[in-house]
């Protein structure tokens, strides 16, 4: 299983992406399509056509990392297809990835402590 650190930024395109590309050609597409920066420490989410495939891109310091995931029964859940980006969670990013709802997915808001005299 992938966990993202707590701290990372994910942002998923939310329009399909043809799933031939690789390392260098969704780097393109984020690039160009997206506006944005492919060796930020940023996840980049990709989905297939068939939304049974997802690809993440993102550098970790040293180099690209390609991480492909084809679930074998049912597809994952996506936002509505349309040009842009949307932002997600690194909780979210793991339901996801899970195959699960990830729109159910919301942080825990915690209240601050309260000072004591």
């Amino acid at each position: 299983m992938i966990v993202p650190a707590s701290g990372v930024k994910v942002l998923i395109a939310t329009k399909p992406v043809d799933f031939r590309k690789g390392m260098d050609g969704l780097a393109a597409v984020v690039r160009e399509s997206l506006g944005a920066d492919p060796y930020g420490g940023v996840i980049h989410v990709f989905r297939a056509k068939r939304a049974d495939r997802v690809k993440l891109l993102f550098w970790d310091g040293t180099g690209v990392v390609l991480v492909t995931k084809r679930l074998e029964q049912g597809s994952f859940r996506w936002p509505t297809i349309s040009d842009g980006v949307m932002r997600l969670s690194p909780a979210q990013l793991s339901a996801l990835l899970e195959g699960l709802d990830w729109t159910r997915v919301r942080a825990v808001r915690v209240p601050a402590p309260q000072a004591t005299l």
